[in-house]
């Protein structure tokens, strides 16, 4: 729920900019650079008031927040944000382990923002196509439970920030946030749920073909 509204207050901001946008680029660039660096600010100052802290080695916390909030800001031509952004927590008894169970965790948050997207675009397609009851509620079935199968489908994610604090004597918890391109994830959603459809219904590869026919 969380990382949905901080999607939402994301695409806000940016239809908010893209009047700015094409009236002037680098002004644009400025006024996210300084929301970025305000979000980052106050983030970064909840999570260490938490007991948060950065990986050694690793850039400051406001500046790998401050990245974060560049990205979620960036728009595509259109003015639609370039990134989904899902965020993860675990806590384990190594950094290691808490840090790769939060990242699985964020992939299966942006495989499920993924799939309610791309459910969307399918529920419409199916209305536009000659497609069966019987189809039509395989159709459905699928898509509703593409989650998993988008999430092992993403491949490498864009690591955003990774924070760690230490819970009770021996545990760590890893906070991560992650994102990925929007177009790319459209087209590795639609090609995982084509698959899935091949392999268990009968539906004729034409209708499949224009089921699965969008524009990104």
């Amino acid at each position: 729920m969380k990382t949905k509204l901080i999607w939402m207050l994301a695409l806000i901001m940016a239809v908010a900019s893209v009047g700015i946008a094409q009236q002037n680029p680098k002004a644009m660039k400025k006024e996210i650079k300084k929301k970025a660096v305000k979000e980052a600010r106050k983030e970064a100052k909840r999570f260490k008031k938490q007991g948060y802290d950065i990986a050694p080695g690793a850039l400051p916390m406001e500046k790998q927040i401050e990245k974060a909030w560049m990205m979620q800001y960036e728009t595509d031509e259109d003015g639609y944000p370039m990134y989904i952004v899902a965020s993860g927590n675990s806590v384990a008894n190594t950094t290691s382990a808490a840090k790769l169970q939060a990242t699985e965790l964020a992939k299966l948050e942006l495989a499920g923002s993924i799939s309610t997207q791309v459910a969307a675009l399918i529920e419409s397609s199916i209305a536009n196509q000659q497609l069966s009851r019987e189809e039509a509620a395989s159709v459905t079935k699928t898509v509703a439970a593409a989650k998993n199968i988008i999430a092992q489908e993403l491949g490498r994610t864009i690591p955003l920030f990774e924070i760690y604090r230490n819970v009770g004597d021996n545990n760590v918890e890893c906070n991560v946030r992650i994102a990925y391109n929007s177009k790319k994830a459209q087209e590795v959603a639609r090609q995982a749920i084509k698959k899935k459809l091949e392999e268990e219904t009968d539906i004729a590869h034409d209708k499949l073909e224009k089921l699965m026919k969008w524009d990104n």
